[in-house]
C-alpha cells in the first residue's frame, strides 16, 4: 500500500488502521483458544484447578514483560517494526505450545506467546491512535478491541471444530491454529506505513507529510504537522522514566492505571478464560457441550463491541462507561444469584448462568472492553506517549493475571458452606488408557462474582470524578489541560 502519492481517502485510514488492528486478534485468539483446550488439559493431565491457573496466567505474566520494555523500544525503532516483531514471536509461540509435551513445558510456551500479547496491546492501539483524525478517533482505536472479540469468537469456533470429548489430545490442535492470525499480521503490516507522528520525531517531516496528506482532509494536513511540531518543539529532551511522574502528568498516569484496574476487576477474564469451566459447575455435562455456550459468549462480545464502536464517538466515552458499568454490576449480581441458588433451580440454573453471562459480556464489551484501551493512547503527550500507554497496557496484564491467577482460589475463599456444588467429571488415566470420573468440590463462584460487583460499584464512583471526555479533542488539546493542571471532568471539546 503506498502513500507517497494521491489524495485523502478516509477508506485508506480505515484500512490501514483495521489491518494494524489484526493485532488485537492476535490477542482475542490467545484468550479463547486456550478456554477451550483447558478442559481437555485436564483430561490429559489430571490437572488439578490451580495448576490450570498456572498454565493460563502464564501468557498474562509474558504480557506484562511484554509491555514492560516495549514502550522504549518502540519510541526508539518505531510502531510499525515492533507490530512486525510481535507477529513473529506469536506465530513461534503458538507451535510451541501445540507441541508441548508436558504442562511445565506448555507454561514456558504460553509465556512467550504473552510477551507477543502485550507488546502488541500496547503498540495497537498507540500506532492507530497516532495515524487517526481526531474526528474518528475513538472508533478507529476500538477496532483494537472489536478484533480482540472477533479473535476470541474465532478461538471458541476453533475449539468446537477440534473438540472431541473421547480424545484428550484435541487440545493440541486448537493452540497450532494459533499460527493463523500471526501469519496475517506478518504480511499485513509489511504494508502499512510508520505513524506521520513518529516520523516527525525522527525528523522524517517530507515522509510524514506525504503519510498525512492521505491520512488527514486537505486543509488539515498543515495544521496536523504544525501541532505535532509545536509539541515536540517542547519535548526536546529524551523522555526518561522519571518524565512520566511529574506533577502535571500524574493524573493521566492515574486515570491509565485505574481503568485497567476496573476493566480487569470486574472479572471479565474469569468469564472469558473459564467459561466452558463455569458452565460445567453450573450443570452442562460435557466439555464440548461447554465450549458451545462459550461461543454465544464470543457472538455477543463481538456485536456489542461493534455497537461500541459506532457509539463511542456519538455518545462519548462517560456515558458509555457509566451505562455500561452499570449494566456490569446488575449481570453480576444476577449471575451471583444463580450460582447460589444452584442446588434449587435444577437444570433452569446453568441457562440462567448462560443468560447473565451474555448480559454481563454484552455491557462490558459496549463499554470498559474498548474504552480501556482508547483512554490510554488517548490521554498522553507525544513525547511520553510511549512510556504512558506502556504503564497502561503494564497495568492491564498485571490486573488481568492477578484476576486469572486468584478466581479459583477467591471462589474456594466465599463459597458459603452448604452451597458447594459438586459435579463428576471425566479425566484419562495414563496407565489403563481409559477414562475414568472422579467427584470434584467446585466450591461456588457466587462469593466471587458478587465481589467482582463490588468493585464495579466502586468504579461508578472513581469514573464521576476522574474519567475524562476526550470525544473529539485532539491529542494536542488534551495535553494542554493536563499542562494547565486542569481536573478530568473538564476536559470537553
Amino acid at each position: 500500500m503506498s502513500l507517497a502519492k494521491g489524495e485523502y481517502n478516509k477508506t485508506i485510514v480505515i484500512v490501514i488502521a483495521s489491518v494494524a488492528a489484526i493485532g488485537g486478534l492476535l490477542f482475542g485468539f490467545d484468550t479463547g483458544i486456550i478456554s477451550g483446550a483447558i478442559p481437555f488439559l485436564q483430561m490429559n493431565f489430571n490437572l488439578s484447578n490451580s495448576m490450570v491457573e498456572n498454565i493460563t496466567t502464564a501468557a498474562l505474566v509474558g504480557a506484562v514483560v511484554g509491555a514492560l520494555f516495549t514502550g522504549w523500544i518502540t519510541d526508539a525503532l518505531g510502531r510499525k517494526k515492533i507490530i512486525l516483531f510481535t507477529a513473529v514471536i506469536f506465530v513461534a509461540g503458538a507451535l510451541w505450545s501445540g507441541a508441548a509435551a508436558t504442562p511445565k513445558e506448555l507454561i514456558y510456551a504460553r509465556f512467550l506467546v504473552g510477551i507477543a500479547i502485550g507488546i502488541s496491546s500496547f503498540a495497537v492501539p498507540v500506532y492507530i491512535s497516532e495515524i487517526s483524525p481526531a474526528s474518528i478517533r475513538g472508533r478507529l482505536v476500538s477496532l483494537f478491541q472489536l478484533l480482540i472479540t472477533v479473535g476470541i469468537l474465532a478461538a471458541y469456533l476453533t475449539d468446537v471444530s477440534f473438540a472431541k470429548n473421547d480424545v484428550v489430545t484435541s487440545w493440541r490442535p486448537m493452540l497450532y491454529s494459533g499460527v493463523v492470525p500471526g501469519l496475517l499480521l506478518l504480511v499485513g503490516i509489511l504494508f502499512l506505513p510508520e505513524t506521520p507522528r513518529w516520523l516527525i520525531k525522527k525528523g522524517k517531516k517530507s515522509q510524514a507529510l506525504q503519510i498525512l496528506s492521505r491520512l488527514e482532509p486537505p486543509d488539515n494536513v498543515e495544521r496536523a504537522v504544525a501541532e505535532i511540531e509545536q509539541e515536540l518543539a517542547r519535548d526536546k529532551e529524551k523522555a526518561q522514566l522519571s518524565e512520566i511522574f511529574k506533577p502535571w502528568l500524574r493524573m493521566p498516569l492515574f486515570i491509565a492505571i485505574a481503568i485497567m484496574f476496573f476493566q480487569q476487576f470486574v472479572g471479565i477474564n474469569t468469564v472469558i478464560y473459564y467459561s466452558p469451566k463455569i458452565f460445567m459447575i453450573a450443570g452442562f455435562d460435557s466439555a464440548k457441550a461447554a465450549i458451545w455456550g462459550s461461543v454465544s459468549v464470543g457472538v455477543i462480545n463481538v456485536l456489542f463491541t461493534i455497537v461500541a464502536i459506532y457509539l463511542i464517538d456519538k455518545w462519548g466515552r462517560r456515558k458509555l462507561y457509566f451505562v455500561g458499568l452499570a449494566g456490569i454490576v446488575i449481570a453480576l449480581v444476577s449471575l451471583g444469584l444463580s450460582f447460589f441458588f444452584n442446588q434449587h433451580l435444577g437444570h433452569t440454573g446453568k441457562w440462567l448462568t448462560i443468560v447473565f453471562t451474555l448480559v454481563y459480556i454484552s455491557f462490558f464489551a459496549v463499554s470498559l472492553g474498548p474504552l480501556g484501551w482508547v483512554i490510554i493512547s488517548e490521554i498522553f503527550p507525544l513525547k511520553v506517549r510511549g512510556l504512558g500507554t506502556s504503564i497502561g497496557s503494564l497495568s492491564n496484564w498485571f490486573f488481568n493475571g492477578l484476576v486469572t491467577f486468584t478466581f479459583f482460589k477467591i471462589v474456594k475463599l466465599l463459597t458459603i458452606p452448604g452451597t458447594e456444588i459438586i459435579t463428576r467429571e471425566r479425566v484419562y488415566n495414563t496407565v489403563t488408557h481409559a477414562f475414568v470420573y472422579q467427584t470434584i468440590n467446585n466450591g461456588n463462584p457466587a462469593g466471587a462474582f458478587w465481589l467482582y460487583a463490588m468493585i464495579g460499584i466502586l468504579g461508578l464512583i472513581w469514573g464521576y470524578f476522574y474519567l475524562p471526555e476526550t470525544k473529539g479533542v485532539t491529542l494536542e488539546k488534551i495535553e494542554e489541560h493536563w499542562r494547565k493542571g486542569g481536573k478530568p471532568r473538564d476536559l470537553k471539546p
